[in-house]
């Protein structure tokens, strides 16, 4: 079992900075790729970005690509997600998962562990 607590969330203005942290304990932990998945109310759950299990290799959901950046530290179990130039649309709870494998992955079917979600409300 690996357990994941998110932190970071909270309420920005447009334009501004929030970094997510995801803690990451039990087995393993560091065996696995990470993902940060995010959900607004009224949507289905949407890929964010993913880093593999080194953390030599990410992938960005094209909405995000350029403004978040995911980075992980393995020494401390704990994963990131750097969110710049904060939009409206970007409101959404935020979720970190961890994958059934340590390469990149989009889809919310190949991450077997998530954490409870962090609120980030961005105001206009």
């Amino acid at each position: 079992q690996v357990q994941l607590v998110e932190s970071g969330g909270g309420l920005v203005q447009a334009g501004g900075s929030l970094r997510l942290s995801c803690a990451a304990s039990g087995r393993t932990s560091n065996g696995y790729a990470m993902g940060w998945f995010r959900q607004a109310p009224g949507k289905e759950r949407e890929f964010v970005a993913s880093i593999s299990r080194s953390g030599g290799s990410t992938v960005y959901a094209d909405s995000v690509k350029g403004r978040f950046t995911v980075s992980r530290d393995n020494a401390k179990n704990t994963g990131y997600l750097q969110m710049n130039s904060l939009k409206v649309e970007d409101t959404a709870v935020y979720y970190c998962a961890a994958a059934y494998r340590g390469t990149v992955a989009t889809e919310t079917r190949l991450y077997a562990y998530w954490g409870q979600g962090t609120q980030v409300a961005v105001s206009s």
